[in-house]
């Protein structure tokens, strides 16, 4: 089961995601990420501090969502990656490919900077 709950900051776009995400619910994930992508939004920070799990379908949107907004000129960052949730980003090596932030304010200045 997976949670989207989108919020807006200025011109960044929150998404706080509570759960697990898995092959089941990634299509979800992919949809509200895409339908902000293509409302214009091109600054989204995914809240990931509820997320217990992700295995790589979940992953997999992450990667494509991200490479899409940088097609647009916008930036997709991560924050709140804990526990076991981190360790897969660790050990795929995408803590390089992505921008990871303690918490969405810290996320936040890192738009303006």
């Amino acid at each position: 089961m997976l949670s989207i709950n989108p919020r807006q900051i200025g011109d960044v776009v929150v998404l706080d995601l509570k759960g697990e995400i898995d092959l089941y619910n990634t299509p979800e994930l992919k949809q509200a990420i895409d339908e902000h992508i293509s409302k214009g939004k091109r600054k989204i920070i995914i809240n990931m501090s509820d997320v217990s799990y992700i295995d790589s379908s979940g992953i997999g949107a992450l990667v494509s969502a991200a490479s899409n907004l940088k097609k647009y000129g916008g930036e997709l960052k991560l924050v709140g990656l804990y526990g076991s949730v981190r360790k897969v980003f660790e050990l795929t090596k995408l803590t390089s490919f992505f921008s990871i932030y303690r918490d969405v304010a810290e996320a936040l200045d890192s738009f303006t900077t």
